[in-house]
């Protein structure tokens, strides 16, 4: 019996006879497996290009991301820092405490300074807690009227004070300070005149805090010697440790 796809010799193959593996043509085989390496290779590129915006945040990512401060058109450095501060979250209310009416700080600075007006009161020294914890909101306002009621620019504004998310008061660990019997140096340079700042100077370290923006500090901030930190403990430590890394 003769097979029904049997084929006498010399007859062309019908399409049913040809193998599967040579039904494409070399030149279709070629254009196939070009397609499919630009489709690996571009979709390789993609991933690599999404894992390197996602961990390792750098220039394509900052570009990419809005401005972190509504209103205020600067970006992030690669150290994170805005117009030379660093960002700041907001200290949770249940850890703070009320160092005097309108006034609170983090329980641990809070105690520290207690202690610290009191040995200055028995030298003779009077301190004045002129600001302690700011919220981001009242840190908003507090930077964007004054930087409009002072005819400044946003940047000229971020010389003296941090914009909101980025300013140290949000820690509930800085204080602004002055001097009750010089009121005339507050908020001033001429603050470094005073008895006060004599005493800190001499004594400040002994209750954990420093002077955040002393002359020509790394950060690039206009000189503050009203405003100092505390560093006291290891929440502290941690917050405050990119910018004493600068510093060194």
């Amino acid at each position: 019996m003769t097979h029904r796809n049997s084929r006498r010799p010399g007859q062309p193959l019908a399409m049913g006879d040809i193998p599967v593996a040579r039904r494409t043509s070399p030149t279709s085989a070629k254009a196939n497996r070009w397609l499919l390496g630009v489709s690996v290779g571009t979709g390789s590129l993609l991933i690599a290009l999404a894992l390197v915006v996602v961990w390792r945040p750098g220039p394509l990512q900052r570009l990419l991301a809005p401005p972190p401060v509504r209103g205020l058109n600067a970006r992030t450095g690669l150290d994170g820092r805005l117009l030379g501060h660093f960002p700041y979250g907001e200290l949770a209310a249940s850890k703070r405490v009320a160092i005097a009416p309108g006034l609170s700080l983090h329980r641990d600075a809070a105690a520290a300074l207690l202690a610290m007006q009191r040995d200055a009161a028995s030298s003779g020294v009077e301190l004045v807690v002129l600001s302690a914890f700011r919220s981001h909101t009242l840190q908003k306002e507090l930077f964007f009227e004054v930087k409009s009621d002072r005819n400044q620019s946003a940047r000229e504004r971020a010389m003296v004070s941090a914009p909101p998310g980025f300013s140290e008061h949000s820690t509930g660990f800085a204080i602004d300070l002055g001097d009750a019997l010089a009121p005339a140096t507050n908020l001033s340079p001429s603050f470094d005149q005073t008895a006060a700042y004599a005493w800190l100077q001499a004594n400040a370290a002994r209750y954990h805090f420093t002077l955040s923006f002393p002359r020509g500090n790394s950060q690039g901030v206009s000189y503050e010697p009203w405003h100092w930190r505390f560093e006291g403990s290891a929440e502290a430590l941690q917050l405050f440790e990119p910018a004493q890394r600068l510093a060194r």
